[in-house]
């Protein structure tokens, strides 16, 4: 990093961090037994929330100059956000955090192999669900053709890193591009409805998870919702916001909230803890915009995760029975720290006779998906991994829930490197909650 690129990391650092937020951090250290990074790292200060402050801090300060080290610290976060809730000051570490990585990515200079990479997946792919749905249909292709089965027998996955080779392992069954654009834009409840809620599909949730998705919408059909899915409303932009592509990253969010905005619904539901927290965070995202400022707030106030809306209309109270079973939950890190949303899960998950439930120890750290972490950070990733399949191990568990299509696939990931496929499955809450129903309906 040359010095003028440092000259302008230090002048964006100074013009554009939250002066106020830096000085909240009364280093207290109340964030560090909760920060993943910092206890994986052997307790090394610089990869704690607060040390991480410190390092922004100084920057802004001139007293420490930006290198490839500080951006590297503040890659290797995992942007779980556990810090937010313990903190007594309420520092808003996840904002802080966006904000630094994007000062870093708009001043450096990227090789031509990774500006490639990122104007195809950040500009060419993720806005666009038709190509979203272009590079499901290509997937499906290789599941159902057989060329799945080929690349197994031949030993073609042996190519790639052993957390790619068996990621490939654990990918759901991809629906096909006719089944992806069969899309119902408005479903009206029978009777009088209880609530009328907009339903944010999201990207992947509505391509790779799209059984998710269908289950999402059965479900609140049950409770008693009319339910709108705007046709116009695209990726959240999370990916976009987490990797240093703020300016994107805001775009989308002004796409999202002019869809939503037509439809007009009591609640905006989401079944997807990063989507969902990225949404809750629209107002913060554009609060330096008079144009949107106030309708991203408005926006923003009527994210609810599917698991809320489920326990406000009672759907806890409806006998349900599946087989004998222990499970236990693992919390999607965002849903937690950003939505606040723990207690339903488990109280959905408690109501169904024939499930025993049991907590698992550290059940609110992260699992090591988060995002794309586990692909850029893969090492590191496998050993968040690795002690959280500890604790399942430790609940004598056969189905882990999640509440998040990256922790669903990490959990999925922990099950095949355990050896433990036949004997434990991981599934999306809304996956149990339908086979339940469905059991019931079948009686």
């Amino acid at each position: 990093m040359d010095t003028l690129v440092k000259e302008r990391i230090q002048v964006d650092f100074q013009n554009r961090m939250d002066r106020d937020e830096l000085e909240n951090c009364m280093r207290c250290g109340f964030c560090l037994p909760v920060c993943p990074t910092y206890i994986q790292s052997g307790y090394d200060e610089t990869q704690s929330p607060r040390g991480r402050i410190a390092l922004m801090k100084g920057i802004v300060d001139g007293e420490i100059e930006p290198d490839e080290d500080i951006e590297q610290t503040l890659n290797e976060c995992l942007g779980c956000r556990a810090c937010e809730p313990a903190c007594p000051a309420g520092v808003n570490y996840g904002q802080l955090l966006e904000e630094a990585r994007d000062i870093f990515n708009q001043n450096k200079q990227h090789s031509l192999p990774e500006k490639v990479i990122r104007k195809t997946v950040f500009e060419g792919l993720f806005p666009h669900q038709n190509r979203m749905e272009n590079m499901t249909s290509l997937l499906t292709f290789y599941q159902r053709s057989g060329l799945q089965k080929i690349a197994r027998n031949i030993g073609f996955m042996k190519l790639f890193p052993d957390t790619l080779a068996t990621m490939e392992k654990v990918l759901p069954s991809t629906p096909s591009r006719k089944e992806m654009r069969s899309q119902v834009s408005y479903y009206v409840h029978k009777s009088q409805p209880k609530a009328t809620v907009a339903f944010f599909k999201g990207c992947l949730m509505d391509t790779m998870f799209r059984e998710v998705n269908k289950a999402t919408i059965e479900l609140l059909q049950k409770v008693g919702c009319d339910i709108a899915v705007p046709d116009t409303q695209n990726c959240c932009g999370a990916l976009h916001g987490h990797s240093g592509e703020k300016e994107k990253a805001k775009e989308l969010a002004k796409k999202n909230i002019a869809a939503f905005e037509e439809v007009g619904a009591d609640y905006i539901i989401t079944n997807a803890g990063g989507c969902g927290a990225f949404l809750h965070d629209y107002g913060h995202l554009l609060h330096d915009d008079p144009e949107w400022s106030e309708r991203a707030a408005n926006f923003a106030s009527k994210i609810k995760d599917i698991t809320a809306i489920l326990i406000d209309l009672d759907f806890h109270l409806t006998p349900l029975q599946m087989p004998e079973q222990v499970v236990t939950y693992q919390d999607s890190c965002h849903l937690r720290n950003v939505q606040k949303t723990f207690d339903e899960p488990r109280l959905l998950l408690q109501s169904i006779d024939g499930l025993h439930y049991e907590e698992m120890n550290d059940a609110a750290r992260c699992c090591g998906s988060a995002g794309i972490y586990n692909i850029v950070h893969s090492e590191l990733s496998m050993k968040h991994l690795d002690y959280k399949m500890e604790q399942v191990k430790d609940t004598a568990a056969t189905t882990i829930v999640t509440t998040n299509p990256g922790c669903l696939l990490q959990m999925k990931l922990g099950i095949e490197r355990e050896g433990l496929s036949d004997k434990m499955r991981a599934v999306h809450i809304v996956e149990l909650l339908i086979e339940a129903v469905d059991r019931r309906t079948s009686v």
